[in-house]
């Protein structure tokens, strides 16, 4: 239950549901009008005018609604020096690579950070619409109803979802080995190519647990707390509470992430005899 002293979060959430239906248009206009422009910051790592078009009027807005809160996000605004402040921490395209090909899900992920913790997540499904959302005690929403992770508890009736490596390729072997094990334990792995979009399924309950490493904070921020907030468990490849910034995660239910955990930890080197 919401304590009486804890802060609700309800005017930031609304005031980003506000946006969307112009961010949406935005971010499809430019491919309708043939504005649609690629770029590679990587091998892999693509970033479009879309993307750069999403940010600068989420940006906009938010400093306009928000005078005093800090932006980090993905394309042109660096981590904060001091994390002690509120903090908007946004993906303007989650799933970039999928938007370049019109190849769904592709998502907008918004945060906000309060000083010392996570307390809004709302991820956008562009391509369905699908609005996920929560603010801090007050449960998690996909376009208004309640959303629970999964009870499912046994890893053989589970489907488990990840990402691919894209950039980096250096622990490949390590990644294969574990697909090989999953495949034979588990109903199976998808692979949706959205990290945001993948936490909000286990928000769901659609999938029991996710793993991937090599992610930013934009790419778990939102949806890592919406897992939180309907009731799911998520932690590093150490089994800490790094995820965040660590660039590893695992989340789903408590026994699905436990055996997520131990499978990687028997796997991938680094973690001594576990």
């Amino acid at each position: 239950m919401k304590s009486l002293n804890e802060k609700s979060y309800e005017t930031e959430l609304n005031a980003i549901k506000a946006l969307l239906p112009e961010l949406d248009e935005i971010i499809h206009k430019i491919r309708a009008d043939n504005q649609f422009k690629i770029e590679h910051k990587a091998k892999n790592d693509l970033v479009t005018s879309a993307d750069l078009a999403s940010e600068a009027f989420i940006v906009s807005r938010l400093s306009e609604l928000f005078p005093d809160d800090v932006i980090w996000a993905e394309e042109n605004h660096a981590q904060p020096e001091e994390l002690d402040q509120r903090i908007w921490i946004i993906d303007p395209i989650d799933g970039t690579t999928n938007f370049s090909h019109s190849f769904a899900p592709y998502c907008v992920s918004i945060a906000l950070w309060d000083r010392t913790e996570l307390v809004l997540g709302l991820v956008y499904e562009l391509a369905h619409k699908q609005c996920f959302y929560a603010t801090k005690g007050k449960g998690a929403y996909l376009d208004g109803t309640l959303l629970s992770v999964s009870p499912c508890t046994q890893p053989e009736d589970s489907l488990i979802a990840t990402g691919f490596p894209y950039t980096e390729f250096s622990r490949v072997h390590s990644f294969l080995t574990l697909l090989k094990v999953l495949f034979q334990e588990t109903h199976g792995v998808r692979r949706a190519g959205a990290a945001s979009y993948d936490l909000c399924a286990v928000a769901a309950g659609w999938v029991e647990g996710f793993f991937e490493e090599g992610l930013k904070v934009w790419d778990v921020a939102a949806g890592g707390f919406i897992v939180q907030e309907a009731g799911g468990y998520i932690c590093d490849w150490e089994g800490g509470n790094q995820w965040l910034t660590g660039k590893q995660i695992i989340a789903g239910n408590k026994p699905i992430k436990k055996y997520l955990l131990e499978r990687i930890q028997g796997i991938y080197p680094g973690f001594g005899s576990t």
